[in-house]
C-alpha cells in the first residue's frame, strides 16, 4: 500500500501514485473511555497501556498502545503498534511459540 505524502499546510494527502485524498483522520480531542470514536478498548495491558480495536479506512484494526493523561484524559501516544486483522492472526495463532520461548529463556 503507499504511503501518503502530506501536502504542506494543507488536510489533503497525495498518494505515491498521485491520486489525493481528503484527510480521514479522527479528532484529536476525543475522549478514550471503554468506548471511544476511534474503537473499543479490548483491556487494559497496565495503567497507561491499552489494547483496543478500532476501524479506519474502512479496515480494522488491534491498535496496542501507551496512554497519557493531560488533565482528566488519557491520551493514545505515538508508543504503539496497529495490527492489520491479518497480523493479528498471526500473532494470536503463534502465542504458544511466544510462551515456549518465554519459558526456555526464564
Amino acid at each position: 500500500m503507499p504511503r501518503a505524502k502530506r501536502k504542506s499546510g494543507e488536510d489533503e494527502f497525495i498518494d505515491d501514485d498521485g491520486s489525493e485524498e481528503e484527510s480521514q483522520r479522527p479528532s484529536k480531542k476525543t475522549s478514550h473511555g471503554d468506548s471511544t470514536t476511534d474503537g473499543i478498548v479490548a483491556c487494559e495491558i497496565s495503567k497507561n497501556r491499552k489494547v483496543s480495536v478500532r476501524k479506519w479506512k474502512g479496515q480494522v484494526f488491534v491498535d496496542i498502545r501507551e496512554f497519557y493523561n493531560k488533565g482528566d484524559q488519557a491520551l493514545p501516544s505515538k508508543k504503539g503498534i496497529s495490527l492489520t486483522l491479518d497480523q493479528w492472526k498471526v500473532l494470536r495463532d503463534h502465542a504458544e511459540d511466544v510462551d515456549e520461548a518465554i519459558s526456555g529463556l526464564e
